[in-house]
């Protein structure tokens, strides 16, 4: 008896803690996706070169990379954190090493965004939003002074906006499509050699258009 009592217990507390344990807890809670789009950066309105529209030319190609985040799920509204970092295969080929869309012949390298989201959901699996943030992006050339060439980096600094739509696929699975637009305001350029110090912060103007997808999990 007190073995069928037992089992009835057991069976129980299973049947009660196996739905507790699958609940969809909405957007709330950590998060990890992988990150893949399309990068243009071009130059912004200040640095554009209307006499020689060559120098104009935009640096397009595929980015990828990985982010994080914490959301909060307010019932109809949704806000939280999140850090994403990326690499990109944009690249130039025009050769006029100080003149190419305002920074010169340049590919662009790794890029680290930290900022916030807040949304709202269209329907309980589809939330719609927008995001902002601080965004420190690379940019890698090499330029020279006629006698040696120097493989240099301009770190910049600048504010990224965007808006996404994510759709949720599951009880932790979940896809995402988004716009971000960024802008570069100030630069340093880190030369690569130890012996050649790195330049005092100056003023650039540099344009990001993004496309980008993500699938990712929810903890």
């Amino acid at each position: 008896m007190k073995k069928g009592l037992a089992l009835i217990a057991a069976t129980s507390l299973t049947a009660v803690s196996a739905p507790a344990f699958a609940q969809d807890t909405g957007f709330s809670g950590p998060w990890i996706a992988g990150v893949a789009g399309y990068d243009i950066n071009k130059a912004g309105s200040s640095q554009d070169d209307d006499v020689n529209e060559d120098r104009d030319e935009s640096v397009e190609g595929l980015m990828y990379g990985a982010a994080v985040g914490y959301d909060i799920d307010l019932g109809t509204m949704v806000v939280g954190a999140e850090a994403e970092l990326t690499d990109s295969k944009a690249d130039t080929d025009y050769d006029d090493n100080f003149n190419t869309f305002g920074l010169g012949a340049v590919d662009a390298g790794r890029d680290i965004y930290v900022g916030a989201r807040a949304g709202f959901k269209a329907t309980p699996s589809t939330l719609v939003y927008a995001k902002a943030g601080y965004t420190n992006a690379r940019f890698n050339y090499v330029g020279t002074d006629g006698e040696t060439n120097y493989n240099r980096s301009l770190d910049t600094d600048g504010l990224r906006l965007g808006a996404g739509l994510e759709q949720k696929f599951g009880t932790n699975t979940f896809g995402k499509i988004e716009y971000r637009y960024s802008n570069y305001k100030e630069g340093e350029i880190d030369f690569e050699s130890e012996d050649v110090a790195d330049s005092d912060r100056f003023d650039i103007d540099t344009d990001r258009h993004q496309v980008v997808a993500s699938v990712g999990m929810r903890f």
